[in-house]
């Protein structure tokens, strides 16, 4: 494995509602940076009663060393592609974190720094297949993770999904991963130790952005 980059920890949560797929995007990352990467990581998750419908969310601590603690406490990265999970979520997100949303979904953010992608609006348009639309955030995620290879979570979906979905999700992991290339220009994340520098919608870069630190459902 070539040149792994170090993090003492990092945590991630995906969030919106029941049916999206929340559950099944954290346990393909979390597998994907644990068996491809070769990273510790860590996986939990809550969900509302409803089976579509309700609150949905899905954590990962991600780190080179031992986790002690397995649960997430302050947000390196929050996904959040329902109003609801944005509004009830940002708060975990650290200072110096980054908030990613569905546009057609997030109306209104907290804050005026974020970014965003129209999820659901690419998955329908591009893919017809509304069930893909947690692949194409996993895609755009991988973009925006310095420290994630795209061929390895290629990988991982194989692996992890049936083989009649494969070509489906391929074409759906790619659409995530072109679009914020080609809308964040970089990673989000240009990680130097715990120096981290954001990219805006723009391509401009955000000023005095830091980052202490960086297991299916539906």
């Amino acid at each position: 494995m070539k040149n792994q980059t170090t993090l003492d920890r990092f945590e991630i949560r995906f969030s919106g509602l029941g049916g999206q797929g929340i559950i099944t995007l954290g346990k393909l990352l979390g597998s994907a940076m644990a068996i491809g990467h070769g990273y510790n990581v860590t996986q939990t998750q809550s969900y509302g009663p409803e089976a579509r419908g309700g609150s949905s969310r899905s954590d990962l601590v991600i780190s080179s060393e031992p986790i002690s603690y397995p649960k997430t406490e302050y947000l390196d990265l929050l996904v959040a592609l329902s109003q609801e999970a944005c509004n009830s979520y940002y708060p975990y997100l650290k200072n110096n974190g980054v908030l990613l949303v569905d546009t057609g979904a997030v109306k209104q953010t907290p804050s005026n720094v974020f970014i965003g992608l129209p999820f659901t609006e690419l998955t329908l348009e591009k893919i017809k297949v509304p069930q893909a639309m947690n692949v194409v955030v996993l895609g755009a995620v991988t973009f925006l993770l310095p420290f994630a290879r795209p061929e390895l979570i290629r990988k991982a979906l194989k692996a992890t999904l049936p083989p009649k979905i494969h070509a489906i999700n391929m074409k759906a992991f790619s659409l995530g991963y072109n679009q914020a290339k080609k809308t964040f220009v970089e990673p989000v994340a240009q990680w130097q130790g715990s120096e981290v520098v954001l990219t805006a919608m723009n391509g401009q870069e955000v000023e005095d952005r830091d980052l202490t630190n960086v297991e299916i459902e539906d």
